[in-house]
């Protein structure tokens, strides 16, 4: 067993919680039940994972697995506004140190959410999916998953945050929205597989102008208005212009939306 996962809840404890939820903690967990109904393909997925659920877990990327066809292997994706994001999702499968260890510990503390760590002499130490989590500074994971009756994994979900993110009561608040994130996480893959499903956005993104596209790649990787204008030899109120024909030509409200739509286009590609 790795000696640096956070003690799992087990038992009266995992059930009822470490503590009694802050008014404002109980408003923003229904808040996020609310919205995950309304999540129905990817790009939703993105802008609510992306919004409204950072404000009951704190990420930097969310990787997502489901088993795969063959009821065994699992296959998995990744969303987050960090540059290369849809990588992790790969890394975490194929990696030694990744998927097999931490459905491992997940299996041995009774199917309770684990905390644990990619820092040097961390449980994910040593291999890709942790030089990644490294480099953005994601060293702390939180994972929860579903499973069947055989205690098989059906989904599994790894929350990568920011050092001190991984306490009980962090733990306990995505114990609480996995079913919800399960779920929604299923009805995108689903629709995803519909022959049309991507058409209405990428009538959007043609909309946009070249230098609009331009615009869109930079805030895709974080870049300020500040940032893209001198990049791009131009004034940042010029930038903040391009963002707001950008937000109402693609029919969003912020620029995490618009990356997102973008991103489920296959017009941006991280």
């Amino acid at each position: 067993m790795h000696t640096d996962l956070l003690p799992a809840m087990t038992g009266h404890a995992a059930a009822a919680g470490p503590a009694t939820l802050a008014p404002e903690q109980i408003e923003a967990l229904m808040v996020n039940l609310d919205a995950s109904l309304r999540v129905h393909d990817r790009a939703q997925f993105f802008r609510w994972t992306q919004g409204q659920l950072q404000s009951l877990v704190p990420h930097e990327v969310l990787v997502c697995a489901l088993r795969g066809a063959d009821g065994r292997a699992l296959r998995a994706d990744s969303v987050g506004t960090v540059a290369q994001a849809a990588a992790f999702g790969e890394l975490f499968v194929r990696d030694a140190a990744g998927a097999p260890a931490l459905l491992g510990e997940w299996r041995e503390r009774g199917y309770q959410p684990i905390a644990c760590s990619a820092r040097p002499g961390g449980a994910l130490c040593g291999g890709d999916f942790a030089r990644e989590l490294e480099r953005i500074g994601a060293t702390e994971v939180i994972a929860h998953g579903a499973c069947d009756a055989d205690g098989h994994a059906d989904g599994f979900f790894v929350f990568c945050c920011r050092p001190g993110a991984g306490g009980p009561l962090q733990r306990y608040l995505v114990q609480l929205a996995l079913p919800t994130l399960h779920a929604a996480w299923l009805r995108t893959q689903i629709n995803g597989r519909a022959p049309n499903g991507l058409r209405a956005a990428g009538a959007d993104i043609a909309l946009l102008t070249p230098r609009e596209q331009e615009v869109l790649r930079w805030i895709a990787i974080g870049k300020s208005n500040f940032e893209v204008g001198a990049i791009l030899g131009i004034s940042p109120l010029t930038v903040k212009n391009h963002v707001q024909k950008i937000l109402r030509k693609l029919n969003v409200v912020n620029r995490t939306q618009a990356v997102g739509k973008a991103l489920e286009a296959r017009i941006l590609v991280p």
